[in-house]
């Protein structure tokens, strides 16, 4: 595990906003980290920062205890917050060249890391630009350009999209993934769900300072639901169609609505041929056949009572 989180407790006064959250994060994933307002989801990241001391437990990364080996931990770090964190009056190679200097980069080392950084956010161009008048999205891909220059083992995203157009969200996630590919590890949050189900691997939902689920964005739907919704059009619906879907193993009720057919019915994919090979058999006319699945969305409301934008 390149991150172990242990027991973490963070309490400010007598409030526990973290309250004994254990986390494994693995080398090389996309980790996303879900939670409403106030679940105690940035009081975990600041931790992870070393920016905030925490009350008890453990944060180890890439085996090394934060609180013995501060300095050399956080070297192996890029953060990307959700305030932009440059200077508006300096260009984008003099923001990137800072934030690398600090970070011990000189010379030919240097200029080259802040070439790459620029390149994968797609900023060459606009390199000796002013960051000032930058557009919203180039100045998030600004924001990643200054956090990756010193090629960070693992990076912190903390909302990176907020308020930018969907071709420079589309543009900063595909950075993300190469990032990913070339060996950097994940974490990501965000207010956008498909964000989180096109590129995590696997996420955390935090609420009232406890993580209240873990895993693969399928194993999280499987866990809060056993049936599946099918959704069945037909050219025209014979009379004897009913009998012959609920004589059908798995299937646990249907309603009828004009041509259509609403089916819930237990989730097993062997289940759903057998129906449309009943259905054929029969020589019953589709004209449509729909999988309605939960999504993440779905596991969000259903586990915190809440939307992810409230």
């Amino acid at each position: 595990m390149i991150i172990e989180v242990s027991n973490l407790v963070k309490k400010f006064k007598d409030i526990a906003v973290v309250d004994g959250v254990d986390l494994n994060i693995e080398d090389g994933e996309i980790f996303g980290l879900l939670g409403p307002n106030g679940a105690g989801k940035s009081t975990t990241l600041n931790a992870l920062l070393g920016l905030l001391k925490i009350s008890s437990g453990t944060v180890k990364i890439c085996g090394k205890d934060f609180s013995k080996n501060t300095r050399e931990v956080k070297s192996m770090i890029g953060y990307v917050p959700q305030d932009l964190a440059f200077f508006e009056q300096l260009s984008a190679i003099d923001n990137v060249t800072y934030w690398g200097k600090l970070y011990g980069l000189r010379g030919n080392d240097l200029r080259k890391a802040t070439e790459e950084a620029l390149e994968l956010t797609g900023l060459v161009d606009r390199k000796k630009g002013k960051a000032s008048t930058f557009s919203g999205g180039m100045k998030r891909r600004l924001n990643i350009a200054c956090a990756i220059v010193h090629k960070p083992r693992i990076l912190i995203l903390d909302e990176p999209t907020v308020g930018v157009d969907p071709q420079s969200r589309n543009n900063i996630l595909e950075s993300i993934k190469t990032l990913n590919k070339n060996g950097t590890t994940v974490i990501y949050t965000s207010h956008y769900m498909e964000e989180i189900e096109a590129i995590c691997d696997r996420v955390a939902i935090m609420d009232f300072g406890k993580v209240i689920a873990l895993g693969t964005i399928e194993e999280l739907i499987d866990s809060i639901s056993k049936t599946n919704k099918v959704s069945i059009e037909f050219s025209e619906l014979p009379d004897d169609v009913i009998k012959v879907i609920e004589n059908t193993q798995g299937v646990i009720k249907s309603e009828k609505e004009g041509n259509m057919l609403y089916i819930k019915m237990q989730k097993d994919e062997q289940y759903r041929l057998e129906l449309l090979e009943n259905l054929v058999k029969n020589h019953i006319k589709i004209k449509s056949f729909t999988l309605e699945k939960p999504t993440l969305e779905t596991v969000f409301l259903q586990l915190t009572g809440k939307k992810l934008r409230d």
